[in-house]
């Protein structure tokens, strides 16, 4: 099980280091912009209970309490963990206008917000399962 990040300080990694700890996918994903294929990602259909993380720097995103079967492809939060954990900037790709979605800590690459998601927010956020890690939460003593 992957440690949570408890720091706000963001991890000094040339993209060298970022290549050697990171699988080639997440590589793509996390420090280039890239996608995994709709319905692939290990997260799409994962459902225990716990805290999703950064892949990169283990900084804390979501909660599990808040993810949702969203029918995009892709693992869907209705809401990230606080207002520190996400950082978002315009994305004008492929010929789109979305807003990408990055861990504030590190800057890796999630995926996008969207304005069709369910109550209480009305957001989906479509998050790359190579760009996450879980921590399962640990009953209560």
């Amino acid at each position: 099980m992957p440690d949570i990040k408890e720091s706000n300080t963001p991890p000094q990694k040339d993209d060298q280091q970022w290549r050697q700890e990171l699988s080639s996918e997440q590589y793509n994903i996390c420090r280039c912009g890239g996608t995994e294929p709709p319905f692939s990602g290990k997260y799409y259909h994962h459902h225990e209970v716990g805290t999703y993380l950064c892949a990169c720097c283990k900084a804390p995103l979501f909660d599990s309490e808040t993810k949702y079967e969203s029918g995009s492809g892709w693992p869907s939060f209705w809401q990230c963990l606080n207002d520190q954990a996400i950082k978002e900037r315009t994305d004008q790709s492929h010929g789109m206008l979305r807003t990408e979605i990055l861990c504030s800590i590190c800057d890796a690459h999630l995926g996008h917000i969207f304005p069709d998601g369910p109550q209480p927010t009305g957001l989906r956020y479509c998050v790359n399962s190579a760009s996450l890690d879980f921590a399962i939460k640990e009953p209560d003593a």
